[in-house]
C-alpha cells in the first residue's frame, strides 16, 4: 500500500482569521504605523538582549554556589530585575504580534461588521485596562524613592517598565479600534463576494 504524497493542510487556514488581517501589523508588507512596526522590532532585540543576561546571571549564581561554594546575591537580584522588564516587554511585543492567547471560534465565524464590532469593544476594554494601569504604575513611581537591597537600583527604573508597556498596548489599541471603526462603516468586500463579481 503506498502511501499519499499529498501535501499536508494549511494550518494557517483554519487559524488565522481574515477579518483580523486588516488589524495586524504586518512587517514584511511594512503596513501599519511604521512607530509601532519599530518599536516592536527594538522590544524583540531588547528581550533577545535580557534573555542573554538573565541566562549569564541565572548561571553565575549556580555556578558560584555549586562549584566556588559562594553565592552571588546581586546576581539573584538582578535576575529578578531583568524578569519583570522581560515579562512586561513580552507582553507587549506579543500584543503587537496578536500572540495572546485567545479564544476566536466565535469571532472567526462572523461577518465581517459583526466581527469587527467584537474586536472594537475588545480594543476599547483593553483600552481602559491600560489607561487603569498607566494610572497605577504612576501612582506606585511617584511614592517609590526606595532602592533595591544589594545593587541600589532605584525601583522606579524597574516600576517604570509596567509603564512603558502599558502606554505601548494602549496606543496599539486604539489604533486598531480606530481601524475597526473604519471598517464597520465601510466593511470590506469578502472573498466570496469578490470571487462572484468576477
Amino acid at each position: 500500500m503506498s502511501e499519499s504524497t499529498s501535501a499536508p493542510p494549511d494550518i494557517d487556514a483554519y487559524l488565522a482569521d481574515p477579518n483580523r488581517r486588516a488589524l495586524e501589523l504586518d512587517f514584511k508588507a511594512r503596513k501599519g504605523p511604521a512607530a509601532f512596526r519599530w518599536l516592536t522590532v527594538a522590544m524583540e532585540h531588547l528581550i533577545a538582549a535580557i534573555l542573554v543576561a538573565l541566562i549569564i546571571s541565572v548561571s553565575a549564581n549556580v555556578i558560584g554556589r555549586s562549584l566556588l561554594n559562594n553565592s552571588l546575591p546581586w546576581a539573584d537580584e538582578l535576575a529578578r530585575m531583568l524578569f519583570v522588564w522581560l515579562v512586561f516587554i513580552g507582553a507587549a511585543a506579543a500584543f503587537a504580534h496578536f500572540e495572546h492567547i485567545a479564544v476566536d471560534f466565535v469571532v472567526r465565524k462572523l461577518k465581517p461588521r459583526a466581527a469587527y464590532t467584537l474586536y472594537l469593544m475588545q480594543h476599547l476594554i483593553i483600552s481602559v485596562l491600560m489607561g487603569i494601569m498607566i494610572w497605577g504604575g504612576y501612582v506606585v513611581m511617584s511614592r517609590s524613592t526606595g532602592r533595591t537591597a544589594i545593587l541600589g537600583v532605584p525601583w522606579n527604573l524597574i516600576n517604570v517598565s509596567l509603564v512603558l508597556c502599558s502606554i505601548f498596548i494602549l496606543s496599539v489599541a486604539l489604533w486598531r479600534a480606530w481601524q475597526c471603526v473604519r471598517l464597520i462603516r465601510t466593511p470590506p468586500l469578502s472573498s466570496n463576494s469578490q470571487n462572484g463579481a468576477r
